[in-house]
Order: structure tokens, then sequence, then C-alpha cells
């Protein structure tokens, strides 16, 4: 009988992990894997586990089972949480465990994002830098003080220890809304953080909005297009691991071109007016008080204003193929419109509570 691959998935109830997961469950090698998730929901747990997927019941915060759920994995998707030291040290641990007890080199795939390379602008201009993710001496010279780094480092640290292969990904603006058998079933959210952010805003004052004056650029990946990322690494690293970049050689960004604030505030301008929810499809600056209002704080929402470029020329040369670009993403927005209006009508309002919990990771020099 073939030994079966252990993979271990943290974040399946998310956007980016629930989409991973589809991937999983549907790759022409699935009967060949063991799929262990980690849950903090029972009731999903039990979904799971009718797509054919063992489900652990934990949080990130139970230390002491993240670390015992590595030590048993061949491969670990970390699509959870990019901001969480703590939980990433037990997994680290377990990680050295698995290895320790193995003598066989664990394969970490973890999840940061390009707000690792962001700049502040406050909307008012787009970033000059363009990185590259062959560019190794370009990735460390990133300041350990930026978004996503402590975490990034730790992975990387493993790798240089040599007890995990690992490889980080960062994906840029993600957006689409996702589908497949996970969030068929309930399980994971279908859609993104940003984007929805700036509909749910503008659905609530009835005009699309913007920070500053919206110049601001960011890389944009679709969905589909960020799965696939994970799993041409992954299918490349099954195939030949010495052949991919690993450590500091192992930083994949996810980009299939770039996209202004003011370009996403005018597509839902535009969906709006189509949906007779707005009479201009233009969008104008949020003031302060809407920042603290929406964000719980000017520092939060500002985070909107940011700008970064980089390209993902090392995912590329390993096979990726994007399927969309800017353009799809733009005309994707009336949909995640009508998606967003629909889920305000059925919950007698529109919460921003989600963007407001971003407003204390902000504060202590953190970001998802």
């Amino acid at each position: 009988m073939t030994k079966k691959t252990n993979i271990l998935l943290f974040g399946a109830t998310g956007y980016i992990g629930g989409s991973v997961l589809n991937r999983l469950l549907n790759h022409p090698k699935a009967d060949t894997f063991s799929i262990t998730v980690s849950v903090r929901s029972p009731e999903k747990a039990k979904l799971l586990e009718k797509l054919g997927v063992k489900a652990e019941i934990a949080s990130l915060s139970d230390h002491d089972k993240i670390e015992e759920l590595a030590s048993r994995a061949h491969v670990i998707f970390n699509v959870a949480n990019s901001d969480d030291l703590p939980a990433i040290i037990a997994l680290l641990k377990g990680v050295r465990k698995a290895y320790e007890t193995t003598g066989e080199l664990p394969i970490l795939i973890h999840t940061s994002g390009t707000g690792e390379i962001a700049e502040p602008a406050k909307g008012d201009f787009a970033a000059e830098t363009v990185y590259s993710d062959l560019n190794i001496e370009q990735i460390k010279a990133i300041p350990e003080t930026a978004f996503h780094r402590k975490i990034d480092l730790a992975v990387i640290g493993a790798d240089e220890q040599g007890y995990a292969r690992s490889y980080i990904i960062l994906p840029g603006i993600v957006d689409g809304i996702a589908s497949g058998p996970v969030f068929e079933a309930g399980i994971a959210k279908p859609v993104s953080i940003q984007i929805p952010a700036f509909i749910r805003e503008a659905l609530d004052r009835k005009r699309a909005g913007m920070i500053g004056l919206g110049k601001a650029v960011w890389p944009i990946i679709h969905i589909d297009d960020t799965a696939d990322i994970y799993t041409v690494l992954f299918d490349a690293i099954s195939a030949n691991p010495q052949s991919v970049g690993h450590g500091w050689e192992g930083y994949y960004f996810g980009e299939s071109g770039h996209v202004s604030y003011y370009e996403i505030g005018k597509a839902i301008g535009q969906a709006l007016v189509d949906l007779g929810l707005a009479e201009d499809a233009e969008p104008t600056r949020f003031t302060d008080e809407e920042l603290v209002k929406y964000w719980g704080s000017v520092l939060a929402g500002n985070y909107g204003g940011t700008t970064c470029r980089c390209r993902a020329d090392r995912a590329r040369a390993i096979g990726w193929k994007p399927k969309y670009g800017t353009k799809d993403l733009l005309a994707v927005i009336k949909s995640e419109v009508e998606y967003e209006l629909k889920r305000a009508q059925e919950k007698g309002g529109i919460d921003f509570s989600y963007e407001k919990s971003l407003a204390t990771l902000l504060q202590s020099g953190k970001a998802t």
C-alpha cells in the first residue's frame, strides 16, 4: 500500500484557505493525500468530514494542539493568519519535532501578504519601487518592522536552521467570489477583505469612496489564480524539491496586474449607479470622521491608501500562468456589490466590526 502524504491545512474556513482546500480535494493525486484541517467550529468540522477531510477542533491560540498537529505532517499549508507570532512559533516547534522524529524535511507553505512592502501614501501617490521575488537582496532589505515581517523571518529561520523547507506566498489584493464544494457547503467565506470593505462603506454612504486622491496602486490577483499558485508550487516541490526555491529564495508574490484605488472606487460607484443606489459613479474622499466610523481609527482607514508594486516572477518561473488581470477584477466588482447588498439586507444592516478590529492590529504594528 502506498504511503499517504499527511497534509495539514490551517485556514480552511477562510477565503484563500477554502480555495486551497478545494484544489487539494480535486487534485489528480487526491487519493494519495490524508488531509487534516484545524477548525474552531464543531459544526463546520462535521461538514468538512463529509468532504473526506479530517477536522481537528483547535484555534490558533491552542498552541500545544498546533504543535502536536504539525509534528505529524509532511506538508503544512498555513493560510490562517499572517501576524500571529505565538501560533507560528508553536507550529515551528511541531515542524522541528517532525524532522527530528523522521529525518525528513517537512514542507511549510506559509501565507503572508504584499502589505509587507506597502508604503504609507494616504492615497496621494503610487509606489515607484517595483519588487521582484527573484531579487533576493531586495527581499532581504525589507525592514523587520514591516507588516508580516517578523512572522516571515521566523518561517525563513526554520529553513536556515535546516529542519524545514519553507515557502512564503504573498498575494496582493485578492478578489473575486470564490466557488467550489467548501464554499457551497457554507464552510468558508466566499469573499475577500479589501474591496468588499470599500463596497460596504459605499453602500452605507450611498457613494463610492477612496482614501485621499485614490492614486495609491496595489498588485491584484484573482482568487482562482491565488489558489493556483499554491498548487503549482506544491506540485513543483513534490516533483523535484531541489528545483524549487525555498527559504530566502522561497518568496512568491501573487500578482497578475496592478490597480489604483480610484479605479476600484469608480467601478464600485458605477455598480451603485447601475443598481439605482447612487446618482454619481465618481468616488469621493473619505473624511476623517468616516475613517473612524468604518475602520475604527484614521490610522486604520489610511491603510487603504498605502501603495506597493511587485512582480510574481518566481511563481511564473515554475509554471504559474494567471488567467485574470486588472480588467477582470474591475468587471467582477458589480457582482460583489450585489453580494454585499444582499447580505446587508438579510442581516438588516451593514456590519463594520471586522474592519474596526483591524485598527488594533495596525496600531500595534501589524496588519492582515
